[in-house]
């Protein structure tokens, strides 16, 4: 694995005098801008140096893989700029107001872009994972090691190191910087703080100071703050550092040269925020959810977030103001200096939140949803969208609802620790132990007694050097763990006999992570120095811990998968223990190692019918966890039909109708596939049609039904022969312009993507009448025109085959008050009934039962029901 002493220029393309900017060090989740062909959107390059003088911040969108620059101003987003391949992948972001620095936690990648042109000028390669991270202050760069314990500056311009690393004990915490530009590291090993200074940048980025050039970084001050192998937790100031001593139980302040120390009632692990503005340090306890603040002169006050759980983020300082995200629910808590609960944001979506300080505002980022917020100095909070438009590609899926709150476990003071063992040195001994069952309450400290003394170890150290002892004098050693219900039980190492006969340490030590969770380590045979060597004690150290990894006969362990984190960075230090019990100084720490697995399950699996697509199913899930290494793809098999995809959705399509399928779905690392998540689907079959019932009248039949669309959209119709069909609502759909009095068979059809379905129903419509009207007048030839059969001479009544009066097509007649069935109409010859039938004028023609289906004048027929024309159909 590269480290940072690997670092080296990869291009230097412009020079620059001191830069402008502010301090801002994220804890933002990005990715690798290495090989990056940024893609940018919204102002032109020569905008930008303008702009990043406002009050503006870079935040990043994971599913989205961009960073989005969101004005404070304004509260939008005024220029975007994609990451390509680095969808989902965790980063560091450091920036000022010209230069902005990444670090891809899954690739180590380093990368400096250039604000003004939005160019990428450098990168540089270093052990991917967490355990190494950048901080940018003005024209002031650092990456920090914190396993390794080395702290090297670079030049931002180009990424090259700047003279000679200042070196610290391995297992370091902090590197950040403070307001006045001091980079503040924490020593848990020593308990000591120091603040390095940068050097002077050469003009030109391409001569960035060498080695033993005689500019370098400097170390210029440091402090005792706590007893060693206590655990620290470090967040700068305007002008210095607060550090939180985690194992005592208090908060150690140091400005301008002078110490402060505040005993803090703690009722669990505590947690500070990188960095604090203004004069008051914010406590977190997240088991608790409580929240201490301590101001200049002790602790001032505590309040309780609302809520339950332990996600809660370390509270942020803020314009009088402390903030609080929990990330279980994505809400985050305003409380005001006396610490009243004053204002509730509502996130849209749970996961990682991060805040900022940066040019006068809070900046609060949900790096996995498309929302951020902005805060002013009066705590106005205003929403920004940084998909807004749309630019980059389609919608994620929608973050999948908050996992219900764990129950609350049964809370207990801790167990015994496990396998407490003992080594003797030179009138010293090395103590070290297994973890203790923390039994509910998150563990706070170890206490070692023997020898007449009393140590207090972090809760992540479990090894101490006791010393002070007397060679020739045997000593016995307890362990408790101690929580917040209190001491647990104790228990005793083996007893040892410190001499001055002590063995070698070996003399190197090399460390290989392996595809199966594992890692090796292995050194040279130590030198027993007349006695014989019978096992070797195995140290690991990551960012501010030091902890036991195992003991061994041989010159190498196997560290079991799970023992260690994966995705996290570790280095080992090995002591060799002789027959007499005697134990060697630690030997030279190791190289870093990551240690990764297969990854976890995909969480959240989801598969559903394609309603619009024959034979397909869509299928969709959360990412797996990655275990240390990126998942690079995910397998899909859905009822044998595998594909490989890279995004966490896809439809799989050629799977035949209606069939029900199994989906398996695995997540690809470096490592091979891990466990398969498994869900069931059917695809969209084609639609199944049950006739419900049917009602008709004379004109017209509605049939009702019912509809299994076999998971698609279907569409219905009705039809019958020598009728258009009709479309309609897949419950009932009514066919109107039927003929009455006729028996019909109708077929309902429902189609969807799968193909379609029918039932039939026969119904008849009602008969429909009309009267012969042709009423005689009062005298005259009137009085007799609707009852005389005079040959060639017309009368009412009259019945043709056809819609004319033709003597030749005469049918028959009928008299005054004849009731006829009627059928439907026909346009033909216009007929006037005079005063025979109220002056009834028509050119429709009625078809009628009279000696078979013949045609009568409408002006001589009355409809039943009102005489309407319009409800006969057309023949």
């Amino acid at each position: 694995m590269a480290s940072i002493d690997d670092a080296e220029q990869t291009d230097a393309p412009r020079s620059r005098s001191r830069l402008r900017g502010g301090l801002v060090t994220v804890g933002t989740v990005t990715a690798l801008l290495a090989a990056m062909g940024l893609t940018v959107l919204g102002l032109g390059a020569a905008d930008n140096a303008v702009a990043n003088y406002d009050a503006s911040s870079w935040l990043w969108s994971a599913v989205r893989s961009e960073l989005a620059r969101v004005n404070g101003v304004t509260a939008r987003v005024d220029t975007r700029t994609e990451v390509p391949g680095a969808r989902r992948h965790p980063m560091q972001v450091a920036q000022t107001d010209r230069l902005l620095i990444l670090r891809d936690l899954q690739t180590g990648q380093i990368s400096s872009l250039d604000l003004a042109t939005l160019q990428l000028t450098a990168t540089t390669p270093t052990t991917p994972g967490l355990g190494v991270s950048v901080a940018l202050h003005e024209d002031s760069a650092f990456v920090v090691d914190a396993v390794q314990g080395i702290v090297r500056q670079l030049d931002p311009r180009s990424l090259s190191p700047v003279g000679e690393p200042v070196r610290y004990p391995p297992g370091i915490t902090g590197g950040t910087f403070d307001g006045e530009g001091r980079l503040w590291i924490a020593v848990p090993s020593e308990g000591t703080v120091s603040a390095v200074t940068a050097a002077k940048l050469p003009s030109a980025p391409a001569s960035a100071a060498p080695a033993g050039a005689g500019i370098s970084p400097e170390r210029v001050e440091t402090y005792d703050v706590a007893d060693p192998s206590h655990e620290l937790v470090v967040s700068t100031l305007d002008d210095g550092v607060a550090v939180l001593d985690r194992t005592a139980g208090r908060l150690v302040r140091v400005q301008r040269g002078e110490v402060r120390l505040t005993p803090l009632t703690l009722p669990g692990p505590a947690a500070l925020p990188a960095r604090t503005s203004g004069p008051r340090v914010p406590v977190t306890v997240p088991a608790e959810r409580r929240v201490l603040v301590v101001g200049d002169v002790g602790e001032e006050r505590a309040f309780t977030v609302p809520g339950s759980g332990d996600r809660l983020n370390p509270a942020v300082a803020w314009a009088d103001r402390f903030y609080c995200a929990d990330e279980a629910t994505g809400t985050i808590y305003s409380f005001d200096a006396g610490g009243q609960l004053v204002d509730t944001i509502k996130g849209r979506a749970n996961g990682p939140l991060e805040m900022e300080v940066r040019e006068n505002h809070l900046f609060i980022n949900s790096p996995d949803s498309a929302t951020a917020r902005v805060v002013d100095d009066k705590h106005q909070v205003r929403e920004v969208d940084k998909y807004a438009n749309d630019v980059l590609g389609g919608d994620p899926p929608p973050a999948p609802p908050p996992p219900p709150p764990p129950k609350k476990p049964r809370v207990s003071k801790p167990s015994a620790p496990r396998s407490v063992t003992a080594a003797a040195g030179n009138a010293q001994a090395r103590v070290s132990w297994r973890p203790a069952a923390a039994n509910g309450a998150e563990i706070i400290k170890y206490v070692v007694q023997g020898a007449g003394q009393r140590l207090e170890v972090g809760a992540n150290q479990r090894s101490v050097e006791v010393k002070g002892l007397t060679n020739g004098e045997t000593y016995r050693f307890a362990v408790h763990a101690v929580n917040a219900k209190g001491d647990g039980p104790a228990r005793s190492s083996n007893p040892v006999t410190p001499t001055a006969a002590v063995p070698d340490p070996p003399a190197s030590v090399t460390a290989q992570e392996r595809a199966d969770g594992t890692v090796v380590v292995k050194w040279p045979a130590a030198n027993a120095q007349g006695n014989k060597i019978v096992k070797y004690a195995v140290t690991a150290t990551s960012a501010g811990t030091n902890a036991p990894a195992g003991e061994s006969t041989k010159t190498e362990l196997v560290v079991p998968a799970g023992e260690l984190e994966y995705g996290t960075q570790y280095a080992f230090t090995v002591v060799a223990v002789n027959n007499k019990g005697a134990g060697s100084a630690a030997s030279p720490v190791s190289n870093t190692v990551v240690p990764f697995a297969a990854p976890g399950r995909p969480l959240d699996l989801q598969a559903g019918t394609v309603a619009d697509q024959p034979g397909a199913v869509t299928v969709q899930w959360s990412p797996a966890e990655a275990n240390g290494r990126p998942v690079t793809k995910y397998q899909v098999d859905v009822a044998g039909k595998t594909s490989e995809v890279t995004e966490t959705r896809t439809t799989v399509t050629g799977l035949g109708n209606g069939q029900n399928v199994t989906v398996k779905v695995k997540a690809v690392n470096e490592a091979g596939p891990g466990p398969e998540a498994t869900a069931t689907a059917r695809t969209v079959a084609a639609p199944r049609v049950t006739v419900t019932g049917s009602s008709a009248t004379a004109t017209s039949a509605t049939v009702t039904f019912t509809v299994d669309a076999g998971g698609g959209r279907a569409t219905c119709s009705l039809s019958t022969s020598g009728e258009p069909a009709k479309a309609g609502a897949c419950s009932s759909i009514t066919m109107t312009g039927l003929t009455p009095g006729t028996a019909y068979t109708f077929t309902v059809t429902a189609s969807n993507a799968a193909g379609r379905g029918t039932a039939e129903r026969a119904d008849s419509t009602e008969p429909l009448y009309g009267i012969a009207t042709c009423r005689n007048g009062a005298s005259g030839p009137e009085a007799s025109y609707c009852t005389r059969e005079i040959p060639g001479e017309r009368n009412g009544n009259e019945i043709f085959e056809v819609p004319r009066q033709d003597n030749d097509r005469q049918a028959g007649w009928v008299p005054n008050g004849q009731r006829l069935q009627a059928y439907c109409k026909k346009s033909g010859e216009e007929v006037y009934a005079y005063i025979y039938n109220n002056d009834k004028r028509s050119t429709w023609w009625v078809q009628v039962n009279y000696k078979g289906k013949n045609y009568i004048p409408w002006a001589w027929l009355n409809l039943e029901g009102g005489d309407n024309i319009n409800v006969l159909p057309t023949c």
